[in-house]
């Protein structure tokens, strides 16, 4: 059955993660010192709000890091999940404090439009087209080695680093407005556009997360095509009390009540068990638990067949 394979491969991943993660926590995080110091030094709030994002960044890959260390740890009694939802409150505590960021960004720029300061334009270019360079190393990195898809903490930090991305190249072209026009309402401009991308990835992860925190069905499954899997099997007369959700970022689970016809042996429920578990593998979902009962005992407990994990492993293919 295909779960050796299905952890085999999760674990792969999430080593391959780990390590993406942690090598880029450590070069965003170093650059944003930079891009403060750079900041404070060439007065410019591009910079400095283009480093506030850079902070949410390495706050929110630190705790990506944080989570897949926690979420390594096993399950114990009083958390039978282990520590995988720890990555789940990560990308909630990141996506608020991006809309935070964002928030002070849109207060300082107003200001700035009234009465621009002087701004250091030279010195600002070579930090804000340095940044660049770093966001685009990082990207590489993350695209590269790890799965950016599937994790949300991941997917997290990639739109992060698109994020800073921008606010490095609305940097340089203010710099440049700066040095060639004399434009000094360019720098707070560049920040504006910069906490506008910031708001709107603060919410959309904040969004996705919560979603995750409520049980929410995962938005990568077809509820339709997984009943249409239980009604297609011979023997299974209806199903109820179906509950999809997912653990952490791209492990899914599934728990469901089947009726099945009273003429059924345990073998054959074995059978039939085995093959919604292999169908079910293959449209995302890898915790499975079907309680089966026959229509007389439907909604009582009456466990005709457990989890075919228990049972002898006979396949049988038509």
């Amino acid at each position: 059955m295909g779960h050796g394979h299905d952890h085999a491969h999760h674990n792969h991943t999430h080593g391959a993660n780990k390590k993406t993660l942690t090598i880029a926590f450590f070069i965003i995080a170093s650059f944003m010192i930079v891009e403060v110091i750079g900041g404070f030094l060439t007065n410019s709030l591009a910079l400095l709000s283009d480093a506030g994002h850079m902070l949410s960044d390495a706050i929110s890959l630190g705790v990506g890091v944080l989570a897949f260390k926690l979420g390594e740890k096993t399950a114990s009694y009083s958390k039978t999940f282990g520590y995988k939802r720890f990555e789940i409150l990560a990308a909630v505590f990141n996506g608020v404090t991006l809309i935070l960021v964002a928030f002070f960004i849109f207060y300082e720029a107003i200001e700035r439009f009234s009465n621009p300061p002087e701004i250091t334009s030279s010195g600002m270019l070579i930090i804000a087209t340095l940044g660049l360079l770093v966001n685009i190393l990082v990207a590489w990195i993350l695209m590269r080695g790890a799965d950016t898809k599937e994790n949300l903490n991941l997917r997290a930090a990639f739109l992060h680093v698109i994020g800073d991305m921008l606010g490095s190249v609305g940097a340089i072209i203010a710099a440049l407005l700066i040095i060639f026009f004399g434009w000094g309402w360019a720098d707070p401009l560049a920040s504006i556009i910069v906490a506008l991308i910031v708001v709107v990835s603060g919410i959309r992860v904040t969004k996705d997360s919560i979603h995750v925190l409520m049980e929410g069905a995962p938005s990568n499954i077809n509820i339709k095509e997984i009943i249409n899997v239980f009604e297609n099997k011979p023997g299974i007369m209806n199903i109820h009390d179906l509950h999809v959700w997912s653990i952490t970022s791209g492990q899914n689970a599934l728990s469901c009540h089947a009726v099945v016809s009273e003429d059924m042996t345990i073998q054959q429920c074995q059978e039939l068990l085995k093959s919604i578990e292999h169908d079910l593998l293959h449209l995302g979902i890898g915790h499975i638990t079907v309680q089966m009962e026959d229509s007389a005992h439907a909604h009582e407990n009456s466990i005709l067949c457990k989890n075919a994990n228990d049972g002898e492993h006979h396949h049988h293919h038509h």
